[in-house]
């Protein structure tokens, strides 16, 4: 049962186009009847916020020492997270710095310390997979990711069966029927979303 500021926060999101609807092509070649573009929100103080709060939820029950923002839409969520629950934070680079200290981890740990990884969506968790990589060989324990959105399509399995678990916001099936049941969605557009949910696993 979703809370009132969290029906909020899905017209929030819907209002800025970071949830749309038609036909997508998405990474791995499928083309979906829906999209969740949350890089968006970093132009909607307001909407950050209320995401963050979501996440900082999430980690109340939590034990760990940081937390590290997925690059790159995880970074503004968890620099966001950061500030409002004052969490110390870090994050792998993409590619290594080839000049200056040559640093993969930016921001200062300890090896041995847990931490906890933040991203603003799951489909498949192949990207977390790469995410925690290099946080693994500098000697950090991961377990727990913290997603905003699950799209509920294998993503949440794949993370277990390699040992993690997925804490997750907002699931996809719960927003697609807060928006048809209040009609931001059409009855054909909600039956295609989440036909695609429930066939297309990754």
């Amino acid at each position: 049962m979703l809370t009132d500021a969290e029906k909020q926060l899905i017209n929030d999101l819907h209002a800025i186009q970071a949830l749309k609807f038609g036909e997508f092509k998405l990474k791995s070649g499928a083309l979906s009847p829906f999209y969740v573009d949350l890089r968006v929100i970093i132009s909607h103080p307001p909407i950050l916020r209320a995401v963050a709060q979501r996440i900082l939820d999430l980690l109340a029950p939590l034990k760990f020492q940081r937390i590290a923002g997925i690059p790159y839409a995880g970074l503004p969520i968890a620099t966001a997270v950061s500030l409002a629950g004052n969490l110390p934070m870090i994050y792998a680079r993409k590619e290594a710095k080839d000049y200056g200290t040559k640093r993969v981890i930016e921001g200062r740990f300890e090896p041995g310390e847990t931490v906890v990884l933040i991203d603003d969506v799951i489909t498949d968790g192949a990207s977390k997979f790469e995410a925690a990589e290099p946080l693994i060989q500098a000697g950090l324990a991961v377990r727990d990711f913290a997603i905003f959105l699950d799209r509920e399509q294998g993503g949440s399995e794949r993370l277990r069966e390699k040992g993690y678990v997925l804490h997750s916001a907002l699931r996809i099936s719960a927003v697609l029927a807060h928006l048809q049941e209040a009609g931001r969605l059409s009855p054909d557009q909600f039956a295609r979303c989440t036909d695609f949910i429930a066939t297309v696993r990754f």
